[in-house]
């Protein structure tokens, strides 16, 4: 019998203890600024977005070292299977609510992001209640790449990070949509 207890399922639940470090990090300010001089401009940087943004990295690094391992080891458990995609969701979620607290981010965007969370769940169980797996598509993980992306532009606060979250958006809705249709069936 396989122990849960293995390194691919220590990597998902660190996520879970990281996601509240970004929030803290993130919305909590009073750690100190420094000025940063480039190409003429002077920029006010936030220690603690440095930290939150450093912590959201390494979060988002233990999601493809958990998959890895787990795969190379052969150590793929339930535990792993559960707490995986949880955790995935806690981080990004805790980062969308503190962008939204911290006024980068408006509070329709995340719902939009956290309903395919739950449509893409509900469609999950429904088929696994019929005995069937669905999953996760190249569009589903280019949607988790773009996300991350997105928030870690948005956490550090660089031009343009707009833009890419509204790609990521985008992603996100069509990967939703393309679960629902792998999925149509099994509402019959």
């Amino acid at each position: 019998m396989k122990s849960s207890w293995n390194i691919a399922n220590i990597l998902s639940l660190s996520r879970v203890f990281l996601a509240p470090l970004v929030m803290v990090f993130l919305t909590v300010r009073g750690l100190g600024t420094f000025e940063v001089r480039t190409a003429g401009r002077e920029i006010i940087v936030n220690i603690g977005d440095i930290i939150a943004g450093i912590v959201f990295i390494v979060a988002s690094i233990t999601d493809a070292a958990d998959g890895y391992f787990a795969r190379k080891k052969g150590i793929v458990t339930n535990l792993g299977k559960f707490i995986d995609p949880i955790a995935d969701k806690i981080l990004v979620v805790a980062a969308l609510v503190s962008l939204v607290e911290l006024r980068r981010l408006s509070a329709w965007i995340v719902v939009i992001i956290v309903s395919r969370e739950f449509i893409v769940s509900g469609v999950r169980m429904v088929a696994a209640a019929e005995g069937a797996v669905i999953a996760a598509s190249k569009g589903g993980k280019a949607k988790t790449v773009s996300q991350i992306i997105a928030i870690v532009m948005m956490i550090f606060d660089i031009p343009g990070a707009m833009p890419v979250m509204w790609a990521a958006m985008i992603l996100t809705v069509w990967s939703g949509m393309d679960y629902l249709i792998k999925g149509r069936d099994y509402f019959r």
